[in-house]
């Protein structure tokens, strides 16, 4: 039996989630703000770009079973449910609604471990946005007897957008604040968790309670020591390290470095089974750059 994969917002992850599903029998459709992204070429096609119902989508969205949502809410919410929930809620055969969040919404911590039991306390505009979106799917399931599952991701790192690539094209820095730590995520165990998820779904396709996973890796890491090890493998020296203070980082760039969390992805592994291929930024980074990973 086909299935039908609708990814609201075909970019770089719902791209890595579509390898991840080759070979299963999907059939994978997605939106798009023009022009139509080169990488969609083989995937069914929607114009979305969230300011109206689209047509296209709604046509689009025929005989899907399975959405993934990426898109950023806008001020007044999530633009999927506002201009699209009731496609959705008609779809007969969806089985699943994965809905793409932000480790965001836990706030700052002080460094702290967090996991999904935690609370949501998000402190920026873009995070406090996540945090009524993933509110509004959980209403949405719960209304519609569907399945929705919340994913909360860090820093998204992989081929083509990682600290390597900032080191080779001089942009990179190491910028050191006291204590700070991020976790990342390579986008290759996302979309492998993603798709053991949709693969779950359709074996239990029951409505559950709105489960909420934290994908990120194991070793949340101060962000001058990714720069240095990506500089190391490429046989480059590091950059100088620059105090934040020091930094004049733009607003948005400042923005990231207010919080300092350490978050938890014992869920994953405990529901899922599943492993990390790149479980630290050292396995992801020296795999981008085709060499052999680390023990650890």
């Amino acid at each position: 039996m086909r299935r039908k994969l609708f990814c609201f917002g075909y970019g770089y992850t719902a791209a890595a989630l579509d390898a991840a599903l080759a070979g299963k029998n999907y059939d994978i459709a997605g939106t798009h703000r023009a022009p139509r992204p080169p990488t969609c070429e083989r995937v069914q096609t929607a114009l979305f770009d969230g300011t109206a119902q689209s047509p296209s989508v709604r046509a689009a969205l025929a005989e899907t079973t399975h959405v993934l949502v990426s898109v950023p809410p806008g001020a007044d919410g999530d633009l999927v449910i506002r201009w699209h929930a009731a496609d959705l809620a008609a779809l007969p055969q969806l089985q699943w609604v994965g809905y793409l969040s932000t480790i965001g919404v836990y706030g700052d911590t002080g460094g702290g471990w967090i996991d999904e039991t935690s609370p949501v306390r998000p402190a920026s505009v873009r995070a406090r946005r996540r945090a009524t979106a993933e509110a509004e799917w959980q209403r949405f399931g719960a209304a519609h007897d569907k399945r929705i599952e919340i994913f909360r991701l860090p820093g998204i790192y992989g081929p083509g957008r990682s600290a390597l690539d900032a080191v080779k094209n001089g942009t990179a820095r190491r910028i050191v604040k006291a204590g700070q730590v991020f976790n990342r995520v390579h986008v290759d165990d996302i979309a492998r968790l993603l798709a053991c998820a949709i693969e779950r779904s359709s074996l239990q396709p029951r409505a559950n309670d709105a489960a909420i996973y934290n994908i990120v890796d194991d070793e949340p890491s101060p962000p001058q020591d990714v720069v240095a090890y990506a500089a190391s493998l490429l046989g480059l020296p590091a950059p100088p390290e620059t105090a934040f203070a020091d930094a004049a980082l733009s607003a948005m760039g400042a923005s990231f470095y207010t919080e300092n969390k350490r978050v938890r992805n014992a869920r994953i592994k405990a529901d899922f089974a599943f492993a990390l291929t790149f479980p630290t930024y050292r396995h992801g980074l020296s795999s981008i750059a085709g060499l052999p990973m680390p023990d650890r």
